[in-house]
């Protein structure tokens, strides 16, 4: 029975490496191309570079501006996720503890927000935004990644809700506790599992968003990351060195973000299971 146990173990461990080198392959490939020159990527990409040219990425921290690029990637997420977790769990909290039709019907209408693909609202996105005045600008398209964020963000918290006996929050309010307090004081850090969850997909998403950033930021100073390193692929032109480093120095904060949060995603993942 061990020895069966054993085997089976064995080939799941060279099966999961199999699909971490798999996975790995791709960063391969971006990385050492990013240390080669223009024409030794064209003629060998996947072969290690014979000079590691780390004047690539000096060449595209000065072309892209990237301090303000990345300025401009960080402000935006981090105000996006603030008000994508404080909407949403405030929200969900709400319509799980006042149970009613009402409740329902907008859970239903948060829920069905997020099979409708983002290219059936472009256009009339733009419009709106340009009625509203807030085109071009950071706070505009802050607004639109609560709108479009809140939706998975709220069915995530409404499962979750669910899970926090109901007694905790009366013993608070027998306690003096007033509505908010009960929230921000019992609730909410009862959240942090899923709080985890949802800031990690969302920053995912938003920071390395293309499309969205494409039709609402025009002026070149509000440019984020993917934005800025666009224009190293151009209709008739790739840079592919310049282009590979700048998507490392793009990719290279969000691993040191996941990285940083990764005990935390086992712990929430502990947590809901225990839940």
């Amino acid at each position: 029975m061990n020895e069966k146990y054993t085997s089976k173990t064995f080939l799941v461990e060279i099966f999961a490496i199999f699909l971490g080198i798999l996975f790995l392959i791709p960063f391969y490939f971006v990385i050492i191309n990013s240390l080669k020159g223009f024409s030794a990527i064209l003629l060998d990409a996947a072969a290690w570079p014979e000079e590691f040219l780390f004047s690539n990425y000096a060449a595209v921290w000065e072309v892209l501006n990237f301090p303000k690029a990345f300025l401009n990637s960080l402000v935006i997420t981090v105000f996006s996720i603030i008000g994508i977790v404080l909407i949403s769990s405030m929200a969900a909290w709400k319509m799980v503890r006042t149970p009613g039709k009402m409740s329902s019907i907008l859970f239903i209408f948060f829920v069905s927000a997020m099979v409708i693909p983002f290219q059936a609202v472009m256009i009339p996105l733009v419009k709106l935004g340009g009625m509203l005045g807030i085109m071009n600008s950071i706070p505009g398209i802050v607004m639109m990644y609560f709108g479009f964020g809140v939706s998975l963000s709220l069915f995530l918290y409404h499962g979750f809700v669910k899970t926090i006996p109901l007694e905790i929050e009366e013993s608070a309010r027998v306690d003096g506790c007033t509505q908010f307090g009960v929230f921000w004081r019992i609730v909410f850090p009862l959240l942090k599992p899923i709080t985890v969850t949802v800031v990690i997909l969302n920053t995912l998403w938003i920071w390395n968003d293309y499309l969205l950033p494409l039709l609402v930021l025009q002026d070149a100073e509000l440019r984020t990351i993917p934005l800025a390193t666009s224009s190293f692929f151009a209709q008739y032109t790739k840079q592919w060195d310049m282009g590979l480093a700048g998507l490392v120095l793009g990719i290279a904060p969000i691993i040191i973000f996941f990285l940083f949060l990764q005990k935390h995603i086992i712990k929430g993942i502990a947590a809901g299971s225990i839940k």
